[in-house]
């Protein structure tokens, strides 16, 4: 075959490195873009941060947490309609001057392991014994089990030290006279005997106690009572007792002491109610304030030498970072505005009012592509009177109803958890039951889909949810 030489003319699409960063920033949370914010600071000099002119500390919120709000002017504080409602709460305060702000570190507190080496140097035992009860509690998980059989952990250890499973258990009877009551346990079932046992011999229904969680933990856990009280030759009072006693005690003795890091959230946009309407803004505290350093700026402009090539390569590197930046909020808060327009009935009557939405509605309202509404809601959050939530939560699948309209699932879970907690802890209702009284309320859901949706509430079924 001749070889030839042919043109062909083709389109093809190529990300410019200024709409790669741009769709990285939209991607990240707040926290992670303020860390991507704080490298290109550190390796661009011609990019700097703004300081504000009244440094006020930054709105960082805790899950869980009541909420601190920054104080309005009197004029604007008297138009914000915070709805009362049966909804979590919000403390206002006034925020602190420079004078009242103490800079402090959390004190590391000690960790299980340090806790109990600390009590065995407190001990008369042998260098030889500390070291074995040394070795278990190395040995224990985080919540204070030993998890390892006592033969197989003697095995384990070298022949020349000569501890066998003997030593170590009478190692772990001195461990298991510590604090916190219930460590070295080997099971659940040991860990409540050990924190009973240790109750003094009059405590009331201690021995009732002891029975179950020796011989009938299982029953206890599955609620079968009428095995219970069979058992035990006991009535319902009785058992009742039994059974408080028994949740009062821990079974994690050693969570106490694990430092876990707390998990902070910056909220992205900000929702009041202002004059019967509810505003959108985004929160002044999540902006980076960024600018082009300008003496870099003037140096180039006036240097046409060869060398300033990479500060000029520098200098659009700035521009870009902060025009996406700033693209990234406005994207942020057109979007949160359509999701309040949409769901602003939540925002009155909370989840029950809950209507559905999809990501494709908000990405036509607004010109945007489904993709990008996507990575708008991910990690990205609002603060509203009812709480943080991610822009995600907004969004969910609809059920039919029987006059041809939708509910949404959130709504959905929010009756069935309304329905369970009113229900009679003696007769809980059923999947079954549920589903029929949903259906009462023109709402048709399958018995499969209450218990898919009761499973994703974390509430049990209807046998452990039974009480005496």
């Amino acid at each position: 075959m001749k070889p030839t030489l042919q043109l062909k003319l083709s389109q093809q699409l190529t990300l410019t490195p200024q709409l790669q960063q741009a769709i990285r920033l939209l991607q990240l949370s707040t926290l992670e873009m303020n860390q991507e914010v704080e490298r290109f600071l550190l390796e661009n000099p011609l990019l700097e941060r703004e300081e504000p002119s009244d440094e006020e500390p930054a709105a960082v919120f805790q899950p869980g947490e009541a909420v601190v709000e920054k104080p309005e002017s009197p004029e604007v504080q008297q138009e914000i309609d915070w709805f009362d409602n049966d909804g979590p709460s919000y403390t206002a305060s006034e925020a602190s001057g420079d004078d009242d702000v103490h800079d402090y570190q959390q004190a590391q507190s000690p960790s299980l392991r340090d806790h109990l080496n600390w009590q065995l140097g407190m001990t008369q035992l042998t260098d030889r014994d500390k070291k074995i009860v040394s070795l278990l509690i190395d040995a224990l998980d985080d919540n204070g089990y030993l998890s390892q059989d006592l033969e197989e952990l003697a095995a384990m250890l070298p022949a020349e030290l000569e501890i066998d499973a003997e030593d170590l258990g009478i190692a772990l009877q001195h461990l298991q006279h510590m604090d916190p009551i219930g460590v070295g346990a080997r099971n659940l079932s040991e860990c409540l005997a050990l924190q009973l046992k240790a109750m003094p011999p009059d405590t009331p229904f201690r021995e009732e106690a002891l029975q179950i969680v020796d011989h009938h933990l299982a029953s206890l856990a599955a609620h079968d009572f009428a095995r219970l009280k069979k058992s035990l030759n006991c009535n319902d009072a009785v058992l009742r007792a039994a059974q408080q006693l028994i949740t009062h005690l821990n079974p994690r003795p050693g969570s106490e002491y694990s430092n876990q890091v707390a998990r902070y959230i910056i909220p992205d946009v900000i929702v009041r109610k202002i004059k019967g309407e509810w505003i959108v803004s985004l929160n002044p505290d999540a902006i980076p304030r960024l600018k082009v350093n300008k003496l870099y700026a003037d140096i180039l402009q006036r240097g046409q030498d060869s060398g300033q090539q990479q500060i000029g390569q520098q200098l659009q590197e700035a521009k870009w970072l902060i025009k996406n930046v700033q693209q990234r909020f406005e994207t942020i808060q057109r979007v949160s505005k359509a999701i309040v327009e949409r769901q602003h009935n939540f925002l009155e009557h909370g989840e029950v009012a809950m209507r559905p939405l999809v990501l494709r509605e908000i990405a036509e309202e607004i010109g945007l592509h489904e993709s990008t509404v996507s990575r708008v809601t991910t990690q990205k959050f609002m603060l509203t009177p009812r709480g943080i939530f991610e822009l995600k939560y907004f969004f969910g699948s609809h059920v039919s109803t029987e006059a041809g309209g939708a509910c949404s699932s959130t709504a959905i879970r929010a009756l069935i958890r309304q329905l369970v907690n009113a229900e009679d802890a003696k007769s809980p209702l059923s999947d079954s039951q549920i589903s029929e009284m949903l259906g009462k309320q023109g709402i048709v859901v399958a018995r499969r889909t209450i218990a898919k949706y009761r499973e994703s509430l974390k509430i049990p079924p209807v046998n452990l949810r039974k009480s005496l």
